[in-house]
């Protein structure tokens, strides 16, 4: 399947979990690709090793998103590599769970800087430097959906970055990018799994239809469409990925 041949595709923070199955998945089908990271350098090279052993293109780029000139840096580099910019999955982002009345103003700060303002500077960059008829996908949550407790930050940071996507998808429609958000439910990945115990694991995945988690898997096949010139018509979307659950 090659269905994203010629394309390019940068993936925040896909040195691991979702984000690594999201890169390895588009240079499946096809796309060149860029692994971000911040501090997971061995990881990183680890996914682009992988990729190219089976025969396909990648590079890794160090980059905070929360920092304007990062993102910038990671768009001139993927340019100057591979010559453009086609996809951008904004998949980066840190859950730090705590009652609201328990939340520290830093745990509030650094959730928001990472979800948010990352996607917000990617966005604008992606503005000018995506090409023409791209695509961009930005990785949400089921959480802005179910109001468990203790989910009051993310969810709030999950749920600007919806609304700030739906307002994007209409400004850089005009030339030809669609632009939605996937969300995710419960998913076996470290992210998730930290800090839970094997009662709550149990509890969220027979929340869904399937009585499982999710796989890295089952959301990387999602994002893969949705950056196929098929999926154009889809455009502004909130895109549940939860077997179910909301």
């Amino acid at each position: 399947m090659s269905v994203l041949n010629g394309k390019v595709a940068i993936i925040t923070g896909s040195s691991k979990g979702i984000g690594a199955e999201i890169a390895k998945n588009l240079a499946k089908n096809g796309a060149k690709v860029v692994v971000n990271y911040v501090g997971g350098k061995v990881a990183a090279e680890n996914v682009v090793n992988e990729i190219i052993q089976n025969g396909f293109e990648a590079i890794s780029i160090q980059a905070d998103i929360s920092k304007p000139k990062h993102v910038k840096n990671l768009f001139d580099t993927t340019i100057s590599h591979f010559r453009k910019v086609d996809i951008l999955v904004n998949n980066a982002g840190i859950m730090k769970n705590s009652l609201i009345k328990d939340a520290t103003d830093a745990m509030f700060e650094k959730q928001f800087n990472i979800n948010v303002k990352g996607v917000f500077n990617t966005l604008r960059e992606s503005s000018t430097q995506l090409a023409d008829n791209g695509s961009i996908v930005n990785i949400s949550s089921t959480v802005t959906r179910t109001n468990f407790p203790t989910y009051g930050i993310y969810s709030a940071t999950k749920s600007a970055v919806q609304q700030i996507s739906s307002v994007f998808a209409k400004e850089i429609g005009n030339r030809g990018i669609n632009v939605n958000c996937v969300l995710p439910g419960p998913t076996g990945t470290e992210l998730f799994l930290e800090g839970k115990s094997i009662e709550m694991i149990t509890q969220l995945s027979n929340s869904n239809a399937f009585k499982r988690l999710g796989t890295p898997s089952d959301i990387a096949k999602i994002v893969a469409f949705l950056v196929t010139d098929e999926a154009k018509w889809i455009n502004g979307q909130n895109i549940g990925a939860n077997g179910g659950m909301a």
